[in-house]
This record gives structure tokens, C-alpha cells and sequence, in this order.
């Protein structure tokens, strides 16, 4: 699975555990027009939603929509296979069968105290559902389930509740948040300062001055005098008077 698909459904599926309760295995209440579309798009349930939905599923089905697969005839019968492999859930209209739609709408109620996540391709059913808080729609767009966002009454009666909560509630739900990592506002990234290496003035190199060497003076050779002693001295001019 793609990663924005991937945190699409999981936002959506932490909205319903956070606000309504909802926990694993989550309970999948399927009709008739979900197994035909699934298995013309060659998808199996019970292998793929886990997986798309990161977690363990119990899916159901009521008497009423078997028996309204069953009176459709013949040619539903491979969908009527898949969906009498699930669950029945007790609808208390054994007696007297409805419609699968009517039927999944007596289950959820006004608040759909049990948990039920609708997986259907009845497009009646799908707008009606949407105006009961806290359900979550499950559908096939082709080859890929999709759980879409919750609904508008969905998030509205979400905010009532919120309101209405105590400060120490609130602070508990603050907490399951950030457990969850859900932020309900995206993050801004902030804006980073400059470089602080990058602001400081460069350091002018220091200039060289050659030292300008002065000549030393050069010595002159002094001429050493030879000292004559004073006896060959006396000799020498003997010697000159002589002459």
C-alpha cells in the first residue's frame, strides 16, 4: 500500500477510535452488492480489508440480506456463496425479513452503540448512513476498498462531544491523541534561521609586510699588527746603524 494511502486510512480509522470507541476486530457488517463487487474485481474480503485496514476484522451479514441475495435469482449465486460464508448477526427480523438496507439501518440506530463499520455498493445506503454519527462507510472503487472520511454529522457530533467534556476528559482524550499521533491541524514546518557560521564577517587575511632587512654594516679586516720582540727589534737596528 502507497504511504499517503496508508495515513489516509489510518487518520480516518484513529477519528473513530478516538471519538467513538471503535476497536479491533473491527466489526464489518457486509450486504449482498459488497461480495458482488468483490468478486468481480477478483478481491477476497476476509484477506485483503485486514490488510488494507492494518488490523483484525470480524466480518457479519444479517438473515435479511441472505434471504434478499436468495430472492434476486440465479445469477448471485456466486455472491450469495461469499456472503453465506460470514456471520450471521441476529437482527431480530427473522420472523418477518426487510430489505438488507432497512435491516442495517435498524442495527446501527441513532448511534450505532455496537460498533458496526458498513461495507455496501448501495448508493441509498451509503447517504443514509452517512447521517448517523459514527459510522464508518466501506466501499470497493474497482479493484481498491476505500474507508471513506467521516462523514460532516460525523465530525460535528464529534466537536458537541468534545465541548462537553471535562477538563480531566479532555486532557485524556489530548493524551490518546498523541499517542495515536493524530494532530487535527497539519504541522508548519518552521522556518529555520540562517547559518550562524554563514553570518559572521569574513576574516580579512592579514596582510604580509616583508620587512624591509637592513644591511649590517660591514667590518673592514683590520690588518693585525705583528709584534716584534723587543731583543730581534734591538738586533734590527744594530744592524741599520752598522750600515
Amino acid at each position: 500500500m502507497k504511504v499517503k494511502r496508508y495515513k489516509k486510512v489510518n487518520k480516518n480509522l484513529r477519528f473513530f477510535i478516538n471519538n467513538y470507541g471503535f476497536r479491533q476486530p473491527y466489526q464489518i457488517l457486509t450486504d449482498g452488492t459488497f461480495c458482488y463487487s468483490a468478486l468481480n474485481n477478483k478481491i477476497n474480503i476476509a484477506d485483503n480489508i485486514p490488510r488494507y485496514l492494518h488490523g483484525e476484522i470480524k466480518v457479519l451479514t444479517t438473515q435479511c440480506a441472505i434471504i434478499e441475495m436468495e430472492n434476486l435469482g440465479s445469477k448471485l449465486n456466486g455472491a450469495l456463496k461469499i456472503l453465506k460464508q460470514y456471520g450471521v448477526h441476529k437482527c431480530g427480523h427473522e420472523g418477518k425479513p426487510i430489505s438488507a438496507a432497512k435491516c442495517f439501518l435498524k442495527m446501527l440506530g441513532n448511534s450505532n452503540e455496537n460498533h458496526y463499520v458498513i461495507a455496501t455498493q448501495d448508493r441509498d445506503l451509503q447517504n443514509k448512513v452517512r447521517t448517523i454519527p459514527g459510522v464508518p462507510l466501506l466501499y470497493l472503487h474497482l479493484k481498491t476498498p476505500v474507508l471513506e472520511k467521516p462523514s460532516d454529522v460525523s465530525l460535528n457530533d464529534a466537536k458537541k462531544k468534545i465541548s462537553i467534556l471535562g477538563e480531566s476528559e479532555k486532557r485524556e482524550l489530548e493524551e490518546l491523541k498523541k499517542q495515536s499521533h493524530i494532530d487535527d491541524k497539519p504541522k508548519r514546518r518552521k522556518r529555520k534561521g540562517p547559518n550562524p557560521l554563514s553570518c559572521k564577517k569574513k576574516k580579512s587575511k592579514p596582510t604580509i609586510n616583508n620587512p624591509i632587512t637592513k644591511k649590517e654594516p660591514v667590518e673592514k679586516s683590520k690588518r693585525k699588527r705583528i709584534k716584534i720582540p723587543k731583543h730581534v727589534r734591538e738586533m734590527l737596528l744594530k744592524t741599520n746603524e752598522e750600515k
